[in-house]
């Protein structure tokens, strides 16, 4: 079973994604399980308040360290009692390295997970300092908060546990998997807006079947992604 922590402020926000489709099945079959650590009920004010001012100023607030501390000490002390004493704390951020296929397949097969979901301008440094052994950067653009991406990085390591998918192929045939990106899909009718479905599919020769398919995964990867290519024969 994978444990993940979450530290967020709105916790309410993993609702849905928890309970529809693929993620659903990896809880309710015990392949993995979430428990939620909401910052404000670890304050030591009667406000709960856990943003303050910058330090020299500037716009927007910053999470303040205590509550967080607090926060991934609890998740810490959880996994400790089910024996896991390296978990993988993980800071959704801007300056993270960018996540990719290996990243979520590194986290699919740990056992406990601590994610820390920041809000306004950030967290304060010596959180990162001391605690996060990893950040993760979704993409080049700025969100309201780690809510989004976290779902996003825990969705992709999710479907990777064997016994979530039903068919344990479809990861291996998904883009990323093998370094570039997946083959185009077609389903019924055969023909739509006038384009009709390749023959090849539905010869019913399979060997001609996947030559086409390798073929055309490496060309759609050389026009939209060639980077994939060029590090894929840098390894």
């Amino acid at each position: 079973m994978l444990r993940i922590d979450i530290i967020t402020l709105f916790p309410e926000l993993f609702a849905a994604w928890m309970t529809n489709g693929i993620n659903r099945r990896a809880f309710e079959h015990g392949l993995a399980q979430a428990v939620f650590w909401n910052p404000r009920d670890f304050t030591k004010d009667s406000y709960r308040r856990v943003d303050d001012r910058p330090y020299g100023g500037g716009p927007g607030m910053v999470m303040m360290p205590q509550p967080l501390a607090a926060s991934i000490q609890a998740a810490q002390a959880r996994h400790t009692l089910h024996g896991i004493v390296d978990s993988t704390i993980i800071y959704l951020s801007a300056q993270g390295t960018p996540c990719t296929h290996a990243t979520v397949m590194n986290l699919s097969q740990s056992k406990g997970i601590i994610i820390l979901c920041g809000r306004y301008e950030g967290i304060d440094q010596r959180i990162i300092d001391y605690y996060i052994t990893q950040q993760i950067c979704v993409g080049d653009f700025v969100v309201s908060g780690g809510e989004l991406p976290a779902m996003m990085v825990l969705d992709a390591a999710l479907r990777l546990i064997p016994g979530v998918l039903n068919d344990v192929l479809s990861t291996k045939e998904d883009s990323f998997y093998s370094g570039g990106l997946d083959y185009m899909h077609y389903t019924r009718p055969k023909t739509f807006e006038n384009i009709t479905v390749p023959a090849v599919l539905m010869s019913g020769n399979h060997l001609n079947i996947k030559a086409w398919r390798m073929q055309q995964a490496h060309a759609l990867t050389q026009a939209v992604r060639p980077d994939l290519l060029h590090v894929k024969n840098d390894k």
